[in-house]
């Protein structure tokens, strides 16, 4: 672990030297959104390699979870967080820790920009310069890939690809908190930023969400459902996760998924599946009529500030119409991240999850 041993900025290293022991290579590491479905398969990861864990829980709901999954809860919300100001007493566990994974934010598809900045941007910030100045070493973030889905129609990008501009409020917030992050003046901190696209596996909210869907008629294709997406397993997720928390380049942004990209339909039918919904026939309409009806449906909620977004949005048109993924090969060559869990076993634990 370069950074722990002083040496953070050089090239990364092995994990560890030859004769280095278990106990040598494990960290305390402070873990937000441990609750969460991400959180609860990072913490069960971190805590299972014998790394001390504290997990953040605003609610005694979230920390029965975070516990259960492994964690040591530390009871705080990251809403009493505001930048420049003095940090509340929760913040004091940062002290003693080696790192933070800053896993917990609001995500929604529709809201403004102001309501993300206050709910993710702010305490984000905040969480930044507590951890920097209590002298931890690492900051990992976990983003989104679709800080670049919007003006930035490229089919495959890199972290070098122009990201455009998001266009959803909660990507286009995602973006400004990565800038932020990597710009701030913490110069014994490194920063480290995960982009994962859409993340699956066994207890996401998101596949009976779809499920609900269907079953009540809404389910439609744009283009057949051929358009090809990416997406990351929880598991790889985790995984990359710990690897970026000895390993990467300090301000490092890193794209990761499961390396599989495939059509939308071949992959959603197969998940949704895995709750009893058959989609696979569901109607189709072409991305020539999709793409302006959605910026009309979208455009005029906006226009009328509806709190709840319409059937078409210009977010889902970028997601179900036009093909996107995303080459890993920075997270390959500089992680040592390898995606370990394929759609098979995946789909095959969603679906004994199901009662």
């Amino acid at each position: 672990m370069a950074w722990l041993a002083g040496s953070r900025g050089s090239p990364q290293q092995e994990d560890g030297a030859e004769h280095a022991t278990r106990e040598e290579l494990t960290i305390k590491i402070f873990v937000t959104g441990g609750s969460g479905f991400v959180g609860r398969h990072l913490v069960r990861r971190l805590a299972g390699q014998g790394h001390t864990v504290l997990a953040l829980a605003r609610s005694d709901r979230a920390a029965e979870l975070a516990s259960a999954a492994g964690g040591d809860v530390v009871k705080g919300d990251l809403a009493d967080l505001t930048p420049g100001s003095t940090p509340p007493g929760w913040t004091s566990v940062l002290s003693g820790s080696d790192a933070v994974v800053h896993a917990a934010a609001r995500m929604e598809f529709w809201g403004n920009d102001a309501s993300f900045r206050r709910d993710n941007l702010f305490p984000s910030v905040a969480l930044h310069e507590a951890a920097a100045a209590a002298g931890v070493g690492r900051f990992v973030v976990i983003s989104a890939a679709s800080v670049s889905t919007g003006s930035q129609r490229a089919a495959v990008v890199d972290e070098r690809t122009d990201n455009g501009r998001p266009n959803i409020a909660y990507s286009r917030v995602k973006l400004a908190t990565e800038q932020a992050l990597l710009s701030a003046d913490a110069p014994a901190m490194d920063t480290v930023v995960l982009r994962p696209p859409f993340v699956w596996g066994a207890g996401m909210a998101t596949a009976s969400e779809l499920a609900d869907l269907a079953r009540a008629g809404g389910w439609t294709w744009i283009d057949q459902g051929r358009r090809i997406m990416d997406f990351i397993h929880v598991r790889n997720l985790a995984a990359a996760v710990e690897l970026a928390l000895t390993r990467g380049r300090p301000g490092g942004i890193y794209y990761v998924t499961d390396a599989n990209p495939m059509p939308i339909r071949d992959f959603m039918t197969r998940l949704v599946a895995t709750q009893g919904v058959d989609v696979s026939g569901a109607r189709s309409v072409p991305l020539g009529v999709a793409a302006p009806l959605g910026a009309v449906l979208d455009g005029g909620a906006r226009l009328l500030r509806r709190p709840k977004p319409p059937m078409l949005t210009n977010w889902l048109v970028a997601f179900l119409g036009r093909d996107r993924s995303y080459d890993i090969t920075a997270a390959r060559r500089e992680l040592g991240y390898a995606p370990g869990m394929d759609l098979a076993e995946g789909f095959a634990e969603m679906t004994l999850a199901q009662p």
